[in-house]
């Protein structure tokens, strides 16, 4: 069968102005370990804008998600803070410095938890499907769905290409994290594929270890019958992988096209995966497994050095795949060792190259956290919202908008300064007319 060509287009979250480190993700084991440290949003704005301008210059199709308004004063609102602004945003810090927090959090940034995304090529009708991920299980996340929706409602705003969802019911028994959890591989981006939808549990049970599970099966069951996705694949995560810091599959797992890379200790039964996928991709393409053992990568080396959060692309003019990793791959030496190892074994990765994105980092979020990946044809490309792709004169004119309006060092208790309030609305405000978004995406104006 023939496929019609396709990309693989990113979308990159535009880190925030309230970019900090709060430490509000258990099971995040940066996170935790960089809690009340002082950040630096210029910086990390800045670091997120070079890596899309890289893969941009690659020929990559390139995206920019604006974010998220932050101090989220509406949920401060809702949950009992009146007065001004300035008044609802100091008494949260006051008497609710965890809620005050919370709606403070820059986490939108990762992209990758935006949605879970069914491209054209496996879905029923044809058309791209987007379900913006609910994110229940930590309460700083769980308030981007709805302005998640929007903003790609914005971006992929044709009915005749592209449905985006409703964010599925807000409760436990369908916690969703997104594309995260989601590995499609294909013989051609063009091609159906097969889908890996990994959980970390079932609805019906607690929590088997000690850091949250946080996507259930039942939610990408969910996920699959909405968007009427073929060649779905349900794997269990490793509990191991998830008490040692993966808190999402993408940190022990990333793959494209045929090739699926991933730690030893990813799944709960990695021959059975192996088969299931096997069976899914019969007649299209031959799955390539490339796993990663624990004597060759300890997993609190895969977690520290964030190997497997990479970028997995698919270049012009490259016969082999290219993964871009961070820079902390390199600067740990084992993990070092399997990138070179990866290049020399003739293996379907054939480059490794790194980038900075420390701040990010820091958070627990590498280069995959912060885009989300959309299989897109030319004529679906066409469709998405044109001020959006990145450009080189897009890329100055992100760049010069940042260091006009972020802060180059925020602590924690930065976050109760009122005038944050503003700094942040003249930023959106700015941004709203660069990116072409309209009048009413904000809601403070």
């Amino acid at each position: 069968m023939t496929s019609e060509i396709a990309f693989e287009a990113n979308i990159d979250g535009l880190i925030g102005p309230t970019h900090s480190y709060a430490g509000l993700s258990p099971g995040n084991l940066a996170s935790a370990g960089h809690k009340g440290q002082v950040s630096n949003p210029r910086a990390a704005v800045l670091e997120g804008l070079t890596k899309m301008r890289r893969l941009a210059d690659l020929g990559v199709p390139q995206f920019v998600l604006p974010p998220q308004v932050r101090p989220d004063l509406a949920f401060l609102r809702v949950v009992g803070f009146e007065g001004s602004d300035a008044d609802v945003l100091q008494n949260a810090w006051k008497t609710a410095p965890a809620l005050a927090a919370a709606a403070c959090s820059a986490s939108a940034m990762w992209a990758a938890n935006a949605a879970t995304v069914t491209p054209s090529a496996d879905s029923a009708d044809g058309r791209v499907h987007f379900t913006p991920a609910n994110l229940v299980t930590h309460l700083h996340r769980s308030l981007e769905g709805g302005q998640s929706t929007w903003s790609l409602r914005r971006l992929f705003a044709d009915p005749a290409h592209f449905a985006v969802h409703e964010p599925l019911p807000a409760q436990p028994h369908f916690a969703d994290e997104g594309a995260a959890n989601h590995v499609r591989l294909c013989a051609e981006h063009g091609a159906p594929g097969v889908n890996l939808f990994v959980y970390g549990r079932s609805a019906w049970e607690t929590w088997p270890g000690q850091f949250p599970a946080r996507q259930t099966l039942e939610a990408f069951e969910a996920i699959a019958r909405r968007h009427a996705a073929g060649g779905a694949v349900f794997a269990r995560q490793g509990q191991g992988a998830i008490d040692g810091g993966a808190f999402h599959n993408d940190v022990v797992c990333v793959g494209t096209r045929t090739c699926l890379f991933h730690h030893q200790g990813a799944f709960a039964d990695t021959q059975a995966v192996y088969a299931d996928i096997r069976a899914a991709a019969a007649g299209q393409f031959e799955p390539v497994f490339v796993s990663v053992s624990e004597s060759d990568l300890p997993l609190a080396d895969a977690i520290q050095s964030y190997l497997f959060n990479s970028q997995l692309l698919v270049l012009p003019g490259e016969d082999r795949l290219v993964l871009l990793a961070p820079i902390e791959a390199k600067e740990n030496p084992r993990a070092y060792a399997v990138a070179q190892a990866l290049v020399a074994s003739n293996g379907p990765i054939g480059r490794v190259d790194y980038v900075d994105v420390r701040q990010s980092m820091h958070n627990g979020g590498g280069p995959a956290c912060l885009r989300l990946r959309v299989v897109l044809t030319p004529a679906e490309l066409a469709a998405t919202h044109a001020a959006q792709r990145l450009t080189p004169a897009l890329h100055t004119q992100l760049e010069d908008w940042a260091k006009a309006h972020y802060r180059d060092r925020l602590a924690v208790e930065d976050l109760a300064d009122p005038y944050l309030i503003t700094e942040v609305q003249t930023a959106l405000g700015a941004l709203r007319e660069i990116l072409d978004l309209g009048d009413k995406f904000y809601n403070f104006q």
